[in-house]
Formats: structure tokens, C-alpha cells, sequence
């Protein structure tokens, strides 16, 4: 018969998965022969049985009855005596803490006889009668679903009838009157009554806290911190104990470390004459662990002591709940305690130099995704917010500024030593400049991989997209959220790291890269297999990601290269009516290509730069035509007014507009990023990337004459069909010779391909005759692979995908391994067939992703790309990668 419950004494702290954290560390801290108040653990294996069939399993409850006398011959009580009451709690605890997000009960045992007993025991009929009504208003609000505004009110009504204000205050004949005002208010919204058997009770509290698994908050909080669903919640039944019973009570929360800077100094807050509760929802301001010296010295070195004992033998920062009970010291909880990115870094490196972790377990001690804190500023938790809006977090950071409208308005504020945020519907290519000058960027359309994502991240630059509540007027630049209305010039404040839009400023805390986060690094590094570059488009991107430790650049996007003050020349070309005029644009073009190759190759002197030739649709860099129609209604309405040589020019100026409206038209596509871009562009209009590779070519050859040494790998994106590379190469070997003889220089290259269609995929083996490396470009072969369009789902079906289950997280943020990531492992063993050694890596926003490096790792990739700030990310979860292959654990500080 399956087992469902074990006592304290029968479980460790290695049975996570099946006693939860909670149940598990109880259970060590009682075999260390801690002071732990007795119990017993039902296993998340109920739990999920429960969830399966909506009942408990066969033979649960008389498992609990036989654990539950175990539990009152220990107690010397029972549950239900009217002499002698045993009262337990009842909590959650699942594998992963997740703190708050489940159902507690405490208490649970007491009734009309109960209480009496209580206070025989305790000496103190009001401690009891308090007792019992916080109870019934815990028990039928979490176990019996009443809301809890309810019990407030009869609760109000008793403090104004007694004439006080707290209810501490009330006498033991005013708490009696609210048990039974309680009561009449659980039969008036159930139509039954309180329930009185202890059993029943303790029945219905597991069940409830079964179902709390499932519950809201417990689902958000999963989804955000990628816990599975099926994972379940154990139950712990344990005999209370009350720091509520007069001063020589008491009741706190310790940290043996620093949580906030890892500082080798208990963390610990503690109330006298008080519950746990009473710490945690901020009841009562809690005094620091002095108070307990001062009022039990006993307690207080016994406590610090236990503190020491658990930290030596976790060998980590804990997390330690406590009550004082009459001068006895017990011991609630204990758990790695969260922390800081900043403490996570310094905490592992001083316990390796304490000697208690080894360097490759510090490393697996700082969680790769946290450190995002480090690397950009973030609001001062000291600070006030008045959050107006929320949108997603699109790129990590805080930002301070005056809210503009207009991109251009933006770099012109910004050069005159304007902070501002660039506040839009969405963001486009044209508007790259303003979005470069700002200090973050701000849209209420739009999803964490759409243009104002991409390029906020690739720039570290802060933002949160699709703050679908902003209702931004363009004209009147404004925007409103809610009851606030903000003009331009007006301070706002953002919060890439959690999406949040905050009316005015907010005090922010500037990063420090500290020396044991170069450490960590350090120890990642001579661990790792994996190599790491940075997505960079210009010199000062590309020194960047040197500085953050990357090895190369796997993604320098030439359609980036083509905005701001080169705008004007790109639409030229495409607007050629001539060869000529087409060869002179390209001409233009060629000369600040090569001065932007040249700086890249120059900062990443004797690392490999990989140059991905122009990939996006040629309308993106026209204006819209919707933009031009309005424009010309415009003009065509001022003209009616005016005469003579106005009228003339204003209809001068409107043919212009309505010939490039009819070239946009042309250019336009139903679905552009199917359409007529990447290798199609380079086929179709062979001038453009020969231009390109000419450009890239004769810039590698000046960095060469001037002593340095550039690695040149130029990729060829969107391919589908093995002849498109091939028919590409061939015309890109052609120009590279004729450089390479006319300059007289030897200078080696690479040419490969992008893979990010299924079809690539698949025919890997083909493509990689022709192709020296691959590079998976992750987001477009994420939205082939799906049929999604990533600029929309994320504001549509994508957040009811997430919360009914249909998908465990976005595929854009973390890759979809059993789809995309199979593509990937068939394109790699495919392409390494037909050429041994081809060199594979990958440069979509999952590079930065870490449990995405992992996957890479695993499938022998050569090397993931990411932004610059996301380099040091990805170092330490190519470390975590290729430690966790070799049987070392994550750690368990979650």
C-alpha cells in the first residue's frame, strides 16, 4: 500500500520532491535534534493524486488519524479535548518555496469545548477566546471561501459597541459575542454550521490547501517563476506553539546572512507577545534581535547558536522562523534563504574562501537570470512609487525622464542634456535614433520581442512595451492611464525589470559590478565548454560586450547600420528610376559601411565578427502608407486656401508625396516577413549585398594595415533553399577576391548561413555542402516553426495561453525545446554530416535565455550570442550547463 504520510523523524532534507521544502527541512532540523514542535508531512504524491480525481487518495485519512495520535502522544494532548487540547497547523509546502502563494491554517482543534481547555492551559481565558475567534475567521474564509471583508466588518462593529480601537483591547465578554457573531455569519453565507469536529476540521483544511495549488496567485507566481504545474503541494500537520502568551513570548524571523548584501551579519526581526503573523503582514513593526537579548539572554545565544549549526551544515545562507513560547525556544521553519543578486554573488564567494563550498559549487549558487540586478540600474527600494500602468518587461533596468512623443524631438532634447523617455504606440526602424537618446523607452502596443524590445535590449537600454492601458494621443502628446494624464516634459519613471510605469521620479541605485561577481565569472569561465558573443551593431555595442566578457560577435545586424542620418540615402536607392542613380546611392552607402566595419573589427581585434548581410523587407525603411495618405490629405486641404507661389509649392510637395506613396504601395507586403527579404533581397537586387560584402571586405584590409586582425564571418540570413546560398556565395567570393588582389592582403573568412526556417532545418545536410557555420536565428525560426507573428501574440492570445496551461512559458523568451529546439538538434547533426567540424551557434534573443544556453550546451553548439548586458548571463549559465552534464545540482536556494 502506498505510503502518504511520515512523520518529522522519518523524512531529510533530500526528499524535497516528495515531503516539499518545508516538510523536508522540518524534518532535518528535528534529526539534527533542533527544537522542532512535532509533527507530520502528508506527500505532494496526495497532492497530485488529488488533482487527478478531485478526491483524496484511498486510505488517506486514516493514515493522517494514526500519524495524528503519534503526533498527541508526543504532545501528551488531543486534538478536541476539552481538558487538554492539542491544536495544530495546518500548512503548505511545496518542493519550490513559494512564499504567500498557498493556503495556511493555525489553531485548527479549537470549539466550544476546545477553548476552555485552552484556558486551563494557558491561564488566560482571553488568550483563548482570541484564539478561537481568529480561527473561525481564518478557517472560514481560507477552508469555506467566505470573503474576509466580511469578518472585518463584525470585527469593526465589536471594537465601536466596546469603545476601542484595537482589538487587543477587547474583553473576554466582547470576544465571546464576536465568536458568536462569527458563527451566525458562517451559517448566513453557507447554510450550515461552523464546524465543530476536530477531525472534520483537520479534513477540510488539507483539502483546502490541496486546492490552493491551483489557485491564482499560486499559478502567477509558477508562471513568473518557472515552476511546473504537476509538481504539487505537500501538507504539514505540526502542534502549535504561541509566542502570543505575555512578554516572556515572543515570535521573529532571522537570516544568518545579510540578505540584501550577503554581509556576514544576522538579519533578524522579532516581536515579543506575538504570533508570526503578526511579523509577516506588518501588523506590528518588528524589532531587531537585540530585543530578544535584552528580554531572554537564554533564548537569544540558544537561537544563535542553532543559526550557526544550520548554516555550517547547509553549507548556505538560511532563512529560520522562530517562536519563544514562556522562555522556550523552538524552531518553525528553516529554508536557503532568498537573496540579492548582489548577496548570491558575495555569499558564495566568502563561503568558498570559509571553505565550506568548492568553486565550482559557488558558481551553481548564483541563479544566471538574477544577474540582470547587477548589470543596470534599478529603482531604490527606499523609494515612493505611484504605479499608473504595468506593461511587460521588456528590457531590464530603471529609467528617469521627461515623456516625449517624437523620436527626433527626443535626440534633440537628449543633446541638450534633456533626460527623457520616448513614449509611443510602437516604436519603428526610423525612430532608432531617439530611441538611442533616451534614457528608456516606453510603448503600450507591442511584445517583448517586438522592434522597441530588440533594440532596447541589444543597447541595454530600459523598457517595457505593451502598456496596453496608456492611451497615447500623439497629437495633443499626452498620454492617460487611468485617472493620471501625462503631457510631454512631464516626469515619468520606468521599470524594464518588472513592467512598471510610475508617475513621476523615482530615486534610482546605479549598478556596481563588484569584484566577486568578476570572481564568479572567473570560476564560470574555466568551467564552461560553451562560448559566449555578443549581438552588437556598432563599435561602442562591440566594446561593450568585450567588456562584459564576450568572445566574438554573433550578430552584427547591417539594418541598423542603415538609419538615422543614413536614412535618406537607403530610400534613395530604393527609389532609384536608374542603374545609375541606384549605384550612386550604393556608392554612399559603401563608404559609411565600411567605417562602421572597421570600428567593429578594431574593437573586437583577433575575435570572430559575424556579419549578417541586410535582412529586414526595404519598405520598413520608407515611411508608412497610411502616414503618406494622411500627409497628403493635409497638404491637399492647405492648398485650398492658399495662392500663387504657395499654392504651387504645396502642390509640388504633394506629387512628391504621391510618388513615393505609389513606390511604398509597390513595396508593400500582405505578410512581410515572408516576403521579399533576406537572401530574396540579395537575389533580387544583387547590387545591395555586394555592396555590403565589398564594404565589409575593404574595412577588414585597412584594420589589417593598421597591425590588427580581423575574423570575418559574413552570413547570408533567411535561406530555404540550398541554391539560394550557393548562387549568393559564389557572387560574395567573387567581390571578396577582387578586394583581396586589388589591396594585395591574404585575410581568412568564413561564409555561412542563417537558419531560421524549418525547411533549412530539415535540409541542413544540403545547405551545410555550401556553408562554413550556421547560426540559428532563434525568433524567426520560432515564428515559422509556430505560425505565430511574434509583434502580435503577446498582446492577444499569448497571456490566455500561459494561464489555461496550453503553453508552460513564452516561446519567445525561453526556446521551445520539443519543437524548435528539435529543429535545431536535426539542423546540427545534419549539417555536421555532410561537414564535419561546421561551426554552430546561435543568435536569437534565446542566447541570453539560461535554461535555452543549457539546451544549447547539451546539444554541442559552439557558441550562443546575446546583447552585450546579457553576456555575463549567459557566461554563468554556460558554466551551470556544463556542470549539471557533469552531475553537479543546481542550487537550492529557490
Amino acid at each position: 500500500m502506498k505510503k502518504y504520510v511520515y512523520d518529522f523523524e522519518q523524512g531529510n532534507r533530500d526528499r524535497k520532491d516528495l515531503l516539499g521544502g518545508k516538510g523536508a527541512n522540518l524534518a532535518e532540523m528535528t534529526n539534527l535534534g533542533l527544537p522542532v514542535p512535532p509533527g507530520f508531512t502528508i506527500t505532494t504524491t496526495a497532492c497530485r493524486e488529488y488533482m487527478r480525481t478531485g478526491a483524496f487518495p484511498s486510505g488517506l485519512m486514516d493514515e493522517v488519524t494514526k500519524h495524528l495520535r503519534i503526533l498527541e502522544k508526543k504532545m501528551e494532548k488531543s486534538l478536541g479535548d476539552p481538558k487538554n487540547p492539542l491544536l495544530v497547523s495546518v500548512r503548505s509546502g511545496a518542493k519550490f518555496s513559494m512564499p504567500g502563494m498557498m493556503d495556511t491554517v493555525l489553531n485548527l482543534g479549537m470549539n466550544d469545548k476546545a477553548v476552555k481547555g485552552l484556558a486551563h492551559q494557558t491561564r488566560s481565558e482571553r488568550f483563548a477566546n482570541d484564539s478561537y475567534r481568529r480561527f473561525i475567521q481564518m478557517f472560514a474564509k481560507i477552508v469555506m471561501g467566505i470573503p474576509g471583508e466580511h469578518f472585518e466588518e463584525v470585527l469593526e462593529k465589536a471594537k465601536k459597541a466596546a469603545r476601542v480601537k484595537d482589538d487587543s483591547r477587547l474583553k473576554v465578554a466582547d470576544l465571546k459575542k464576536l465568536i458568536s457573531s462569527y458563527k451566525r455569519l458562517v451559517r448566513k453565507h453557507t447554510g450550515t454550521t461552523f464546524p465543530d469536529d476536530p477531525i472534520a476540521q483537520l479534513e477540510m483544511a488539507i483539502e483546502a490547501v490541496f486546492k490552493s495549488w491551483n489557485g491564482e496567485r499560486a499559478r502567477i507566481y509558477r508562471r513568473q517563476n518557472k515552476i511546473s504545474d504537476d509538481l504539487g503541494t505537500a501538507v504539514n500537520i505540526q502542534a502549535m506553539v504561541f509566542g502570543n502568551l505575555g512578554e516572556d513570548s515572543g515570535t521573529g524571523v532571522a537570516f544568518t546572512r545579510d540578505a540584501s548584501t550577503g554581509a556576514k551579519k544576522y538579519l533578524a526581526e522579532y516581536l515579543p507577545n506575538a504570533q508570526g503573523e503578526d511579523v509577516v503582514s506588518g501588523a506590528r513593526t518588528p524589532l531587531s534581535l537585540d530585543e530578544l537579548k535584552r528580554r531572554d539572554d537564554k533564548s537569544y545565544r540558544e537561537l544563535t547558536k542553532i543559526m550557526s549549526k544550520l548554516e555550517r551544515h547547509y553549507r548556505d545562507m538560511n532563512d529560520i522562523e522562530f517562536t519563544v513560547e514562556k522562555g522556550t525556544l523552538w524552531m518553525l521553519q528553516t529554508r536557503i534563504g532568498k537573496r540579492t543578486a548582489a548577496a548570491a554573488v558575495k555569499i558564495a564567494v566568502d563561503l568558498n574562501k570559509e571553505r565550506l563550498i568548492s568553486r565550482q559549487e559557488a558558481v551553481l549558487r548564483v541563479d544566471p537570470g538574477s544577474l540582470d540586478q547587477l548589470l543596470h540600474p534599478q529603482f531604490d527600494p527606499k523609494g515612493t512609487v505611484d504605479v499608473i500602468a504595468t506593461g511587460l518587461n521588456a528590457s531590464p533596468g530603471a529609467a528617469v525622464g521627461k515623456a516625449v512623443f517624437d523620436a527626433k524631438r527626443a535626440e534633440v532634447m537628449a543633446a541638450s542634456g534633456e533626460k527623457v523617455v520616448l513614449v509611443r504606440p510602437m516604436t519603428e526602424p526610423d525612430d532608432v535614433g531617439g530611441m538611442y537618446a533616451s534614457q528608456g523607452i516606453l510603448t503600450s502596443r507591442g511584445g517583448k520581442t517586438s522592434h522597441a524590445a530588440v533594440v532596447a535590449r541589444g543597447a541595454g537600454i530600459p523598457c517595457v512595451c505593451g502598456a496596453e492601458s496608456l492611451k497615447i494621443d500623439l497629437t495633443k502628446r499626452q498620454f492617460t492611464a487611468g485617472k493620471a494624464t501625462v503631457k510631454e516634459g512631464e516626469v515619468i519613471s520606468i521599470n524594464g525589470t518588472t513592467g512598471e510605469v510610475v508617475l513621476g521620479e523615482v530615486p534610482l541605485i546605479e549598478p556596481k559590478i563588484s569584484g566577486g561577481l568578476q570572481t564568479i565569472l572567473k570560476w564560470a569561465d574555466e568551467t564552461r565548454r560553451l562560448k559566449v558573443r555578443a549581438n552588437a551593431d556598432t563599435p561602442e555595442d562591440a566594446a561593450k560586450g568585450r567588456q562584459f566578457g564576450a568572445e566574438g560577435i554573433g550578430l552584427a545586424r547591417t539594418e541598423h547600420m542603415f538609419l538615422g542620418s543614413r536614412l535618406p540615402i537607403v530610400q534613395r536607392m530604393i527609389l532609384a528610376d536608374t542603374e545609375d542613380e541606384e549605384k550612386a546611392a550604393l556608392d554612399e552607402l559603401l563608404e559609411v559601411q565600411r567605417l562602421d566595419f572597421a570600428g567593429i573589427f578594431e574593437a573586437m581585434n583577433r575575435l570572430p565578427v559575424t556579419i549578417r548581410l541586410l535582412d529586414p523587407p526595404l519598405h520598413e525603411f520608407l515611411p508608412s502608407s497610411k502616414e503618406l495618405e494622411l500627409e497628403i490629405q493635409r497638404l491637399e486641404f492647405e492648398s485650398i486656401g492658399a495662392s500663387g507661389e504657395e499654392r504651387a509649392s504645396l502642390q509640388k510637395e504633394i506629387t512628391t508625396k504621391q510618388e513615393l506613396l505609389g513606390s511604398v504601395t509597390r513595396l508593400e507586403e500582405s505578410n512581410p516577413m515572408l516576403g521579399m527579404r533576406g537572401v530574396r533581397l540579395g537575389i533580387v537586387k544583387p547590387g545591395l549585398y555586394q555592396m555590403q560584402v565589398r564594404a565589409i571586405m575593404e574595412a577588414a584590409c585597412d584594420v589589417k594595415e593598421k597591425g590588427k586582425k580581423p575574423v570575418i564571418e559574413i552570413m547570408i540570413p533567411l535561406v530555404a533553399v540550398r541554391e539560394e546560398f550557393d548562387l549568393m556565395r559564389e557572387e560574395a567570393e567573387q567581390v571578396i577576391e577582387e578586394v583581396l588582389e586589388s589591396r594585395g592582403q591574404k585575410i581568412d573568412y568564413l561564409i555561412g548561413t542563417m537558419i531560421e526556417l524549418p525547411r533549412a532545418a530539415l535540409v541542413a545536410a544540403e545547405i551545410a555542402e555550401g556553408a562554413e557555420f550556421f547560426s540559428f536565428g532563434t525568433n524567426d525560426l520560432t515564428q515559422t516553426a509556430f505560425g505565430f507573428s511574434r509583434d502580435d501574440i503577446e498582446g492577444k492570445f499569448l497571456p490566455t495561453y500561459l494561464e489555461r496551461g496550453v503553453l508552460k512559458v513564452n516561446p519567445f523568451e525561453s526556446l521551445d525545446q520539443p519543437g524548435v529546439g528539435r529543429l535545431v538538434q536535426i539542423a546540427t547533426k545534419e549539417g555536421r554530416k555532410a561537414r564535419p567540424g561546421l561551426k554552430v551557434g546561435i543568435c536569437g534573443e534565446h542566447g541570453g535565455d539560461p535554461s535555452s544556453v543549457e539546451f544549447c550546451h547539451a546539444t554541442g553548439l559552439d557558441y550562443v550570442s546575446c546583447s552585450p548586458f546579457r553576456v555575463p548571463v549567459a557566461r554563468l549559465a554556460a558554466a551551470h550547463a556544463a556542470l549539471k552534464e557533469k552531475g553537479l545540482g543546481g542550487s537550492d536556494s529557490r
